[in-house]
Formats: structure tokens, C-alpha cells, sequence
């Protein structure tokens, strides 16, 4: 399959540039290249900017310059820890670095409002990639006295093709946004550990010239995508109960630039806000957002609250750093990746409902599978979650269902194509897979995102063994042949799950919390779990008791397949062991695998096919799908 990311429409609305690869192939060893490509929307002409030859690189994060004529976008070099800034003009031609060879990381890159210059978030020797999901620094000696945190700064790059730190040597920025007059920024930070300290941080305003932070709100919960007003005087920001950086959802708050009171713009929402843009406006806000089973772009209007649903479907959407679906300046034409579990990726474009599609590499690829959304009620909520039945069923035939649960808890499984790994592979081999969405997830506003609190595996596991049931009555599922599994909180919650019920004859949980209370002192982020848990564990541990697996271990008897990346921050390997450790000794079937060098999110195509290998014979062993002759296997 081919991939598309980073689809950003030109300002004009006439060309649209993405980073352009392939999925790595079952026999891969490494990830596949990338491309930037800029695509004319009136002729279809496409031109790709590649990395330059015999260098292995990663480009990323292209930008349109405010009056269109340029791109930038980064270029790095895993090899020599290396990132250079490029650009390129809007037709493909003349691509040169402005900055050749950071020592380091770069993202975000941002033009200056008079495209004079660009912004970037800047880690000078960093330590790691940046991010909380990539694989941690080695801690040996003396960890209270050696450097173990990176400090990603905004820097500013100029004509002059040098890079100028803007913003303090403390203050670790997560995400920012220009003022107009193109003189500072606003910005979210936190002093600390970069890591672990995005949980607790403040709203910023910085003048690039003294290099002066001042915070302006502190959330009570998390915060993400300050976005300053075309005016400069308000900032707005989403804010909410998040569990992930990168995993947004929550209301729309704006605040005046200089502090005071934030006010809550979409109060009452029954959706997940995850991007917001001005669009030029100083009287609303454009936003993308999680409505239930669909993906919508919708407006807010700032002094009644109104929302205005421009768009709205049961697809995925991809776009720019500013929405998921990239806008021109004036709105009217739009480009994003849209995609479903039956419809593969490709970019679309033109006016908003009015999408004509611009690529068409995946056309042949056809469904592998038939997906609908379920909804049920539980304990007085509203649920929904995916179903994805086999592409060929036999009439009077019941087959095996695979419960996956994501990860977060603030997230939600969404409408995806499925082209290859476990659930393709799950798929074609006549599972039916069930992805649901149970209270704590994003999709229907605040409160249901917030249900969980203080209640990890007890609401979601009910509102999930309830949709395991709506699912039974509409489709041909053999409950004695049920599986669970999951990464991250979905691992833990598979974990939690066989402590909890003997219905799932077999389980795969990857990079999963067995213990909360060793898990507070073995991870690096554990400034996540104070809004969920409400107390660190040192100050409530019987909360954190109350939600852990392996308080109720004695109860297991499903085989458990266990996987973990060798250094995950977020999801320590020790964990898994502890885990596997008790089920070894209770004489249960398990396995365990740590892979190599990996963090949070595994990644190498090696890696990621093992996994693969491993569930499906595993479940393959204990549901004894292959014995069962009724059972097509394609």
C-alpha cells in the first residue's frame, strides 16, 4: 500500500504536497523511503523532491510559505543523528538547505507570517528522538547527576541560513504558534523532563528577541495547539483529560494574550476537538473534530458558542499541522488522506463535500474486509465501536472474534484500512475483529473521555463485554472462540481482562501495566496518571491497587501472549515481565518477547512481522481456528 502524509493544500488552493512511501513488506528490514511530492490539482502534474543520492534520510513535515511560492521541510539523518531544513519552490524546482546538519532533532517547522523566515522546534545533541513513544536513553551511572532530559527549544532560522534560539534554555516548548506581527510566540512548556512533564504544562507567550517566557494559564488538565487570533490579542488551545502526547481531545478554550480568565467555547460539545485554525478569523474557530462515528470540520461561533458542522462522514482524515483537513486561505478549496477499513488511502481535494479524488496508487487493493459501526448502551452511556467481518462468510457458519482494545484510554479506534499485519492477516484467515470504544475514549465530548477516572477496568471493561454481546446478536460469532487483546492501555486492559472473566479463550497484550503501583515508579512519565488516579500512588495506593491485574492474578487461566519494546518510557518492559513471571509460576500459558532496542511504538519491520507471526499462531493453537474445517481460509 501506498502511503500519504502530511497533505497540506496551497494557500491559493492550487497545488497539494505530501510525504509519499510505501508499507514495508512482509520480508522488509527496513522502514521504505519517503518523497515529497507536489501535486497541480488542474493537471494532475506531480514532482518529487527525494533525498539526496547514497544518503539514507527521512523527509518530513512540509510547509507551504504564506504566499505559496515555497516549501519547507526537514530532512533527517538517522545515521549521523542529523536534521537539515529545506525548501523548494512550489513546483518542485530548486530544492536547497538552509540549514545543513543539525547536531540533533528538529520538527514543527513553521514560516514566519511575512515568510521571511521559519520556526522550528529545536533539540541541539539530543539524547533520543524526541517523544515519549520512542525508544529511551540508556540510564547508567549516577542519575541524579547526569543529563538524562532534552530540551527542545523554538528556534528561528533566518536568511542568514543560521539557526537562533528564540525561546529559553529551560523551558521544554511542546507546541507553538506565531503572532502576527511575527515578533514572538505562543507556545505550551514545561520545565523538566520533556517526557513526562507535558502532562503539567502551562500556556506560554515568548518574545524571540530576549528570549522571555511568560506563562499566562496554568491548566487544571492538559492542554495542546495554542493557535494565536489574526488579531494577536486571544490565544486559543484545546484542554482536556489526555492520556497521550500527540492524542488530542478535549473543548476549546480561548484567553486573552497578555492572561486572565480562559473560557470554554464548546461547553457542551458531544465530540473530541483535535485541531483548530483561526482561518482569519478573529470571531471563530475552525476545528476538526470526533463526533461519534465520524470525523467532522466544524465552526464555532465565539460569542453565542454555536457549532456549525461543515463536514461530516464515517471516514479517517489526515492533513497539515494546522487541521486534519488543510484548508486554502480563503476556505474554499480542501485537501486531506481520507480513508476507510474498506476504502484505502488516497488524496482527495477540492471544495469542502465536493471531493474529487487526486490519486488513485491504491484503487486495486479493493476491501479486505466489510466494517460497520456498533452502538449499544451501557450503565446509562452511549457506546460505539467497529466491526469488521471477513470478506467471505459461509451461511450457517459461526467463526472466532478478536476483541482489540486501544490504547490511551484517551483515544478512539477509528474507521482505517487494514493492509497488512495482524489484522489483515486475522482477517484473511476468517476472524471477525471488534474494535470498541468504551467510556474513556474520545468521540462523544468531556464527560464520557472522563468516565474512567479513578475506575480503570471496570466501566470500560463492562461497557466492552456489552458490546461483545450487541455484536453476538447481529453477527455469526461463536462466543466460545473469543479472544482479547491490545497495545498499551489496550495490553493493560487485556491484562485486566482475563483477571476479570474466564470468556476469552486466548490473549495477546502488548507493552502492557500488570501493577500500577510499580509501574508509578518504573515509568518515565508518571505525571499522566494524576488526573485518572487522582493522588500520586505514594498518597492513595489502594487506588492504585484496586485497578491493578496483578491483584486479581490467581483468577487467570487464559493463555496469555506477551510483547514489549526493550527500552518503552512509557511502558517499561518490567511490566511484561512481572506479568509473565506470575502466569509462568501459576502454571497459566504465556509467552513472553522483548524486542530489541525498541521503544513505546515498535518499529521495525523485523519486529512488527514477529508480532504478527506470534498472535496468529498463538491463537491459531488455542482457538483452534485451523482444526476447524467449516472455517475458510483464504
Amino acid at each position: 500500500m501506498h502511503t500519504y502524509g502530511s497533505v497540506s493544500i496551497s494557500p491559493d488552493g492550487t497545488r497539494v504536497v505530501s510525504v509519499d512511501s510505501d508499507d514495508p513488506g512482509p520480508n522488509a528490514t527496513k522502514l521504505p523511503p519517503a518523497l515529497i511530492v507536489i501535486r497541480t490539482l488542474a493537471t494532475g502534474a506531480a514532482t518529487s523532491v527525494a533525498c539526496p543520492t547514497g544518503v539514507e534520510c527521512r523527509l518530513s513535515a512540509p510547509v507551504w510559505s504564506p504566499d505559496g511560492t515555497r516549501i519547507a521541510f526537514l530532512e533527517r539523518v538517522p545515521k549521523s543523528s542529523e536534521t537539515s531544513i529545506w525548501t523548494v519552490n512550489a513546483d518542485g524546482t530548486d530544492p536547497k538547505p538552509w540549514v545543513n546538519g543539525f547536531k540533533g532533532v528538529i520538527g514543527s517547522p513553521r514560516w514566519s507570517p511575512d515568510g521571511t523566515s521559519i520556526a522550528v522546534l529545536a533539540t541541539a545533541n539530543a539524547l533520543k528522538e524526541t517523544g515519549a513513544t520512542q525508544a529511551g536513553a540508556a540510564l547508567v551511572g549516577d542519575i541524579s547527576a547526569v543529563k538524562t532530559n532534552d530540551v527542545q527549544r523554538i528556534a528561528v532560522v533566518k536568511a542568514d541560513g543560521a539557526l537562533h534560539f528564540a525561546s529559553p534554555a529551560d523551558l521544554f516548548v511542546y507546541e507553538y504558534d506565531w503572532t502576527p506581527d511575527g515578533r514572538g510566540f505562543a507556545a505550551t512548556g514545561a520545565h523538566g523532563n520533556g517526557d513526562d512533564n507535558w502532562w503539567v504544562a502551562k500556556l506560554y507567550t515568548i518574545d524571540a528577541a530576549s528570549k522571555v517566557a511568560t506563562a499566562i494559564y496554568a491548566p487544571p488538565l492538559q492542554i495542546n495547539a495554542p493557535k494565536v487570533s489574526p488579531d494577536g490579542k486571544s490565544v486559543a488551545f484545546i484542554s482536556g483529560i489526555m492520556s497521550d502526547f500527540g492524542s488530542v481531545g478535549g473543548d476549546i478554550y480561548t484567553i486573552p494574550i497578555d492572561g486572565g480568565a480562559p473560557t470554554d467555547v464548546t461547553p457542551d460539545i458531544a465530540a473530541s476537538p483535535n485541531a483548530i485554525s483561526w482561518q482569519g478569523h478573529n470571531d471563530s474557530i475552525t476545528f476538526t473534530a470526533l463526533a461519534g462515528a465520524a470525523n467532522a470540520l466544524e465552526t464555532v461561533d465565539l460569542a453565542s458558542k454555536r457549532t456549525t458542522v461543515l463536514w461530516s462522514a464515517p471516514e479517517s482524515v489526515g492533513g497539515d499541522q494546522n487541521l486534519r483537513i488543510s484548508l486554502s486561505r480563503d476556505g474554499a478549496m480542501s485537501a486531506a488522506t481520507v480513508q476507510t477499513f474498506e476504502k484505502p488511502p488516497e488524496i482527495y481535494a477540492g471544495p469542502l463535500g465536493k471531493w474529487s479524488a487526486v490519486t488513485s496508487t491504491n484503487a486495486a487493493l479493493g476491501a479486505n474486509g466489510r466494517a460497520q459501526s456498533v452502538e449499544w448502551t451501557n450503565d446509562g452511556y452511549h457506546v460505539q465501536g467497529w466491526l469488521v467481518a471477513p470478506r467471505t462468510l459461509v451461511p450457517g457458519t459461526t467463526y472466532p472474534m478478536v476483541v482489540e482494545i486501544h490504547g490511551g484510554p484517551s483515544a478512539a479506534a477509528g474507521p482505517r484500512y487494514i493492509s497488512r499485519g495482524t489484522d489483515k492477516d486475522l482477517l484473511d484467515r476468517g476472524y471477525f475483529l471488534f474494535y470498541p470504544n468504551p467510556r474513556g475514549s474520545y468521540g462523544q465530548g468531556e464527560r464520557f473521555t472522563a468516565a474512567n477516572v479513578r475506575d480503570f477496568g471496570y466501566g470500560d471493561l463492562r461497557d466492552i463485554l456489552a458490546g461483545v454481546d450487541a455484536v453476538e446478536k447481529i453477527a455469526p460469532v461463536d462466543d466460545k472462540r473469543l479472544a482479547v487483546g491490545g497495545f498499551s492501555y489496550g495490553g493493560y486492559m487485556t491484562m485486566w481482562t482475563v483477571t476479570q472473566t474466564h470468556r476469552f479463550k486466548a490473549a495477546f497484550a502488548g507493552a502492557g501495566i500488570a501493577n500500577w503501583q510499580s509501574y508509578y515508579g518504573q515509568n518515565g512519565i508518571d505525571k499522566w496518571m494524576l488526573p485518572f488516579f487522582g493522588a500520586s500512588v505514594y498518597d492513595d495506593p489502594a487506588v492504585y491497587a484496586r485497578s491493578s491485574p496483578i491483584s486479581f492474578i490467581k483468577n487467570v487461566t487464559t493463555p496469555t501472549f506477551i510483547f514489549v519494546g526493550e527500552r518503552d518510557v512509557e511502558c517499561p518492559m518490567a511490566q511484561s515481565l512481572e506479568f509473565w513471571h506470575a502466569l509462568d509460576t501459576l502454571g497459566v500459558p504465556t509467552s513472553l518477547v522483548v524486542y530489541e532496542g525498541e521503544g513505546h511504538g515498535i518499529r521495525l519491520p523485523a519486529h512488527t512481522n514477529d508480532i504478527t507471526k506470534r498472535i496468529l499462531a498463538w491463537l491459531d493453537r488455542y482457538i483452534g481456528l485451523a482444526s476447524i474445517p467449516s472455517i475458510r481460509v483464504h
